[in-house]
C-alpha cells in the first residue's frame, strides 16, 4: 500500500513497532534494532523515507538502530518495489521475565488504544479498497484531513516506553500485543489454559478507520476481531489492587486506557476469549 500510495514515511515505524511491541511484553527493554531493505532499483529519496521513520521509530523506542542491509536485486523485485524487513534485540531480568504464569482469575484487563490499522490486515483492506475504487490520494472518507493512503498508514503505535514504566510499579501479570489475529488470538498468549478473558466490545471507542470498515458491509464482527486489534493496541493484565495505579501511570505516559474486561476461570468447552457486545460496533 505503500508504495501505491507513494506514502513512505511511515513504514520503517511500523518495521520497528512490530519487533519492540513484542519484546516489550515479555517484560524486556529494547537495546537496538538492524534493517534489511531490499529492492528492484536503488531509489534514493524514498530509501531516505523509509530509513528516517526507521530511525523515528527506534527513537519512540528508545533503542538504537545499530547497522542494516540494502540489497538491490532486480530480477526478484520490480523497478522500485522494496521489502522490508529487521529485528530487535531486548534485555530483562529472568525473575521479571513475562510468562503467563502469574495471571489469575479476577486480574483486570486494560486495553491500550490503538492508532489505527497497526500493520495487519492489509490483504483485506486492499482488496476493499480495490472493489470500492478508492483512489488513495483522494480525501478520505472517515478523515477528511487526510487522503486515503495517509489515513490508512497511520504509523503503529510503540508502547514500549509507556509499558516499561508501568512495569516498575509491579501487578502487571501479561502484556498482549494485539496484532495479527486481533483480539481473539492474542490474549490467551499471556495466560494459562485454565482461564478465559471476558472482553467488553463496548467498553471502548473504536478508531474511525474501523467504523468505516463495519458501514462497508464486507467484514463481520467476528472476522473483524479476529483480523484486526479494533482499537487496543496492547493488553496490560494487572492485578485488581493495581489497576487504579497502573492505569494513572499509563495515562500520564500519554496513553488513552480502558478497562476493558477481566480474567475468570475457564469453564468446560468455554473459548480462551469470550468477546461480549460485539453487537455495538
Amino acid at each position: 500500500m505503500a508504495i501505491e500510495a507513494e506514502r513512505h514515511h511511515s513504514v520503517g515505524i511500523d518495521l520497528v513497532a512490530m519487533c519492540v511491541n513484542d519484546l516489550v511484553v515479555q517484560g524486556a527493554e529494547p537495546l537496538f534494532f538492524l534493517d534489511y531493505y531490499a529492492t528492484g532499483n536503488l531509489k534514493i529519496e524514498v530509501a531516505k523515507e523509509v530509513i528516517k521513520g526507521i530511525a523515528k521509530g527506534c527513537k519512540l523506542a528508545g533503542c538504537s538502530l545499530i547497522g542494516g542491509e540494502t540489497a538491490e536485486m532486480p530480477d526478484m523485485y520490480n523497478d522500485a518495489d522494496y521489502d522490508l524487513a529487521g529485528f530487535s534485540v531486548g534485555a530483562v531480568e529472568r525473575e521479571n521475565v513475562l510468562n503467563g504464569n502469574e495471571a489469575a482469575a479476577g486480574d483486570i484487563l486494560l486495553g491500550l488504544g490503538s492508532s489505527g490499522l497497526h500493520s495487519n490486515g492489509f490483504s483485506l483492506i486492499r482488496k476493499l479498497i480495490k472493489e470500492l475504487q478508492i483512489n488513495y490520494s483522494d480525501t478520505c472518507q472517515f478523515n477528511p484531513k487526510l487522503s486515503w493512503g495517509d489515513a490508512l498508514l497511520t504509523p503503529t503505535k510503540i508502547y514500549v516506553r509507556s509499558c516499561l514504566e508501568a512495569l516498575k510499579l509491579g501487578g502487571i501479570t501479561g502484556l498482549a500485543h494485539i496484532t495479527g489475529g486481533g483480539l481473539i488470538e492474542n490474549p490467551p498468549r499471556t495466560f494459562n489454559s485454565n482461564l478465559s478473558a471476558q472482553i467488553d466490545a463496548k467498553s471502548w471507542e473504536m478508531p474511525p478507520v474501523y467504523r468505516w470498515l463495519i458501514k462497508t458491509g464486507r467484514i463481520e464482527s467476528m472476522e473483524l476481531a479476529r483480523t484486526f486489534n479494533c482499537g487496543i493496541g496492547m493488553i496490560v493484565i494487572v492485578k485488581p489492587d493495581h489497576a487504579t495505579t497502573i492505569t494513572k501511570k499509563l495515562q500520564d505516559n500519554g496513553e488513552s486506557v480502558f478497562q476493558i474486561g477481566h480474567l475468570k476461570a475457564r469453564a468446560p468447552g468455554a473459548q480462551p476469549v469470550i468477546l461480549e457486545n460485539m453487537d455495538n460496533w
